[in-house]
């Protein structure tokens, strides 16, 4: 079974849409199995992390800004790929660096995430986008 999640983002952020993936999953029937998921772009990644504490969501993306800066900063002066700004190269480095996809097991009809895990879209690029992210489940019927 296959579906695919269009998720709007604010710029630089970690968007959770565990909910959208957990009602699709009920919805399939499947009692068992796994899912995958697969993000459609190169300057943004997915993450499962923690959905608690928002500074968590907040500290990785200090981390990513303190990790790989906007290519304007004098520390990335050695970028050539600047065709479509600062951020694009530094995002295509992040996603390279960060997961694409993931792969989630079902259980009992529910994803088999721990109490406070979610998943996130991570988008890298400064301003909003709309990003697909493609699900495949494959699984046995309840």
């Amino acid at each position: 079974m296959q579906t695919s999640f269009t998720i709007a983002t604010p710029g630089p952020s970690l968007t959770d849409f565990t909910a959208d993936v957990a009602r699709w999953v009920r919805a399939s029937g499947a009692a068992h199995g796994l899912l995958t998921l697969f993000v459609r772009h190169t300057s943004c990644s997915l993450l499962i992390q923690e959905n608690a504490d928002p500074d968590v969501q907040a500290d990785l993306a200090a981390f990513l800004r303190r990790l790989v800066p906007p290519a304007d900063d004098p520390a990335m002066d050695w970028i050539a790929h600047r065709a479509e700004g600062p951020d694009d190269m530094p995002a295509h480095i992040k996603a390279a660096l960060l997961p694409v996809s993931l792969q989630i097991p079902v259980a009992d009809g529910r994803l088999a995430l721990g109490t406070w895990q979610g998943i996130y879209l991570v988008e890298h690029r400064a301003r909003p986008h709309r990003r697909t992210v493609a699900a495949h489940l494959a699984g046995d019927p309840a």
